[in-house]
């Protein structure tokens, strides 16, 4: 067995503080907003923005899937300026720059550009989004109340898909999707620049540090950074979730075929696949309650093996309604679990000092294999005779990332404080 590294953990402050709760409060509005805004209503918009554009809608998705690799690979460099610098002028400029973009987004007239101003948006949603509003939030609280934030984020921003998705398919209908893009971006500006630019803080402890403490900051920063890096813990970590970030956002894009192809109608397939928001909520309060009396890895394993069951028993249920709800229902109590179990499982185990960069550094591998991940199934599907092949290895992924987790698990030594 490799020798343990421990890694010190970084001071918090008590998450009693008011200004925290204010903080998590406005982050749960921004976080909802920007992934309604920014994510969910692409999918919505896709078929008219390809009929004007006058290209294959196949073209377009591929700016979403260019947007999404853009965040990945800003997510490095912004998890290092927010150990040095805090979230708030980062998470103000990046939702002026998003609401701009989206205005960009409305005049678009070529392929090309929509390209550009996705990239754009990719590299702005990095800013704004779940990875800077977790940092935010790690650093301000305690971990006896850090869960029942992130939880308190999560769960609001759970419902962006429920809400924005018929909200812009409403506009569109009305407006157009021009025109639907533009009433979007008044929305996210109203909300998300001033709630950053007034909201987010930096805690006492890091405000108010000595200018002469600076340089150790930075030198202990590194030094844990250079130790999680070196941690087999870590490397397990990121195997398990790039494995179940595939498997996850795979079954997300082609669940719908899939269901229509064993003989359901559209519209109930899509109805089954909006279960996966609620339940993303759904499986992080199961995490909350359980981890009361159980390891995190062990619930997230656990999890993981009932997604992996799940798809497994689609080609033998999914004929039926109630078959097709009840796997759909076994897979998508894990659709969101890791969103609220990396930053525990990483503060937990390497502080606050330099949580986010650590965890850019985590995000980065998992963003990109979300973003490919489907267009390898799509080439699968396409290669082989139906989507039995293509259950088996999303199954094989949920599998993988569940021994993964019991794996750190098993290696893990008790956690530092922090």
């Amino acid at each position: 067995m490799p020798a343990t590294t421990t890694v010190p953990a970084g001071r918090t402050v008590g998450g009693h503080h008011a200004q925290g709760w204010r903080i998590v409060a406005a982050l749960a509005v921004t976080s909802t907003v920007g992934y309604g805004v920014l994510y969910y209503a692409y999918a919505v918009l896709l078929a008219p923005m390809a009929a004007t554009l006058g290209v294959s809608t196949t073209a377009v998705t591929g700016a979403l899937t260019a947007s999404v690799l853009a965040g990945a690979l800003t997510a490095i460099p912004v998890g290092r300026w927010l150990d040095h610098h805090g979230g708030r002028a980062l998470m103000t400029a990046g939702s002026l720059a998003a609401t701009g973009l989206l205005v960009a987004w409305s005049q678009v007239r070529t392929i090309s550009q929509l390209y550009a101003v996705m990239t754009g948006i990719g590299i702005t949603s990095a800013m704004v989004l779940y990875e800077p509003a977790f940092a935010v939030i790690v650093s301000w609280f305690t971990p006896d109340r850090r869960t029942t934030a992130l939880l308190a984020v999560t769960v609001v921003a759970g419902f962006a898909s429920t809400i924005f998705m018929p909200l812009t398919g409403l506009l569109e209908a009305h407006l157009g999707w021009r025109d639907t893009l533009l009433v979007l971006a008044a929305i996210h500006g109203l909300l998300a620049v001033p709630l950053h630019a007034l909201t987010v803080r930096r805690p006492p402890t890091a405000t108010t540090a000595p200018a002469s403490t600076t340089r150790t900051g930075h030198a202990q920063r590194r030094a844990v950074v250079t130790a999680a890096m070196r941690d087999a813990r870590f490397w397990i970590l990121a195997g398990s979730l790039v494995a179940h970030g595939a498997a996850t956002s795979t079954m997300t894009v082609h669940l719908i075929g899939y269901l229509v192809s064993r003989g359901h109608p559209t519209t109930f397939a899509a109805t089954a696949v909006g279960l996966l928001g609620v339940l993303s909520v759904t499986g992080r309060l199961v995490l909350t309650a359980a981890r009361r009396h159980l390891r995190v890895t062990t619930i997230v394993a656990a999890v993981f093996a009932i997604q992996a069951a799940a798809v497994l028993a689609m080609p033998l249920l999914a004929d039926t309604r109630t078959g097709a709800i009840a796997t759909v229902v076994g897979f998508g109590l894990g659709f969101g679990i890791t969103s609220l179990a990396t930053p525990a499982l990483l503060a937990d185990r390497y502080g606050t000092t330099a949580y986010a960069t650590i965890a850019g550094r985590l995000t980065a591998p998992v963003t990109i294999a979300r973003a490919a991940a489907p267009l390898v199934a799509a080439t699968l599907l396409h290669t082989a005779a139906g989507y039995v092949p293509l259950l088996a290895a999303i199954a094989g992924c949920c599998a993988i990332a569940a021994i993964g987790m019991l794996a750190r698990a098993a290696t893990t030594p008790p956690a530092p404080a922090g």
